[in-house]
C-alpha cells in the first residue's frame, strides 16, 4: 500500500537529494545493499534501510502486485496471523473505541476482528477503499498491518498516521524489521517489489521521540505507539 496523493509536510519540502537523504527524518543515509535490482542505502540517524527514489516501483507496478493479494476475513490463517496485532491493540483499549485500519487493502480482514470485538471501525486504502474522508477525522485508535514497508514518503505517511490519533491514542504497526546487513541481503521480504522501507528498534525509537510518543515491542513484527 502506497499513496501517491499524499499532502506534502513542512519536512516534505526540505531541499535534499531524494536518492541520498533519508525520506523519513532527511538525514544523510550510507550505502546499505546492492543487488540485481535495487539500490539500498540506511539513515546515519534514524537507522531506517530504503530503496533509492529513483528504484522507486510505479504505482501500475504496485496495483499489479495488490491484485495478487487474497485476504480473506473468513480464512482463519490470516485471522490468525494480524491476531498478532489485533490481540495486544484490543487488550489496551476501552471498549466501544472508535478505530481506522489504513491501508486495509483489498479484502478487509483487521476491522472487521475490531467490530466483531465491540469496536466501530473506518477504513482508508489508497487502491481498494480511498474515501479520504476518514482522513480529516481523528480515532482512539488506528492500524496499519503490513503498510509501512509500502511508503515511498515515510515522513509524510507517518505525520498523517499520528494526525489520526486522538490524544492517548494508539498506533498499532505490523511489519517486518531489519537485524542486521547480512540478514539483509537474504531476507526474502525486500523481494517485493512495493516493499521499500524497511524499520528496525532504532528507526522506532527515533519516531516516538520526533512524535512524542511512548512505544512497546509487542514481538518480531509488531510495535505499538501510544500518543502523548
Amino acid at each position: 500500500m502506497s499513496d501517491h496523493t499524499a499532502e506534502p509536510s513542512d519536512r516534505g519540502r526540505r531541499t535534499y537529494d531524494e536518492d541520498l537523504n533519508c525520506p523519513l527524518c532527511a538525514a544523510i543515509s550510507a550505502p546499505y545493499l546492492q543487488d540485481e535490482r535495487r539500490t539500498y542505502r540506511q539513515c546515519s540517524v534514524c537507522r531506517l534501510v530504503f530503496v533509492v527514489n529513483s528504484d522507486l516501483p510505479s504505482r501500475e507496478v504496485e496495483r499489479r502486485q495488490y491484485d495478487l493479494h487474497e485476504n480473506d476475513p473468513g480464512d482463519e490463517n490470516y485471522r490468525r496471523f494480524l491476531s498478532r496485532v489485533f490481540r495486544p491493540l484490543h487488550e489496551r483499549l476501552p471498549p466501544r473505541s472508535c478505530g481506522l485500519d489504513f491501508g486495509c487493502g483489498p479484502g478487509p480482514t483487521l476491522s472487521v476482528m475490531f467490530e466483531e470485538a465491540g469496536h466501530t471501525m473506518d477504513v482508508f486504502d489508497p487502491f481498494y477503499f480511498p474515501n479520504r474522508s476518514v482522513l480529516e477525522q481523528q480515532y482512539d485508535f488506528v492500524t496499519a498491518s503490513e503498510v509501512v514497508e509500502h511508503f515511498h514518503r515515510p515522513a509524510e505517511e507517518f505525520a498523517r498516521l499520528f494526525s489520526l490519533l486522538k490524544p492517548g491514542g494508539l498506533l498499532g504497526l505490523m511489519t517486518k524489521r531489519v537485524r542486521d546487513r547480512d540478514a539483509f541481503a537474504k531476507w526474502h521480504y525486500k523481494q517485493d517489489p512495493t516493499h521499500v522501507c524497511f524499520y528496525s528498534a532504532a528507526t522506532f525509537e527515533w519516531l516516538a521521540e520526533d512524535r512524542g510518543a511512548r512505544f512497546d515491542v509487542i514481538c518480531d513484527d509488531v510495535v505499538i505507539f501510544r500518543l502523548s
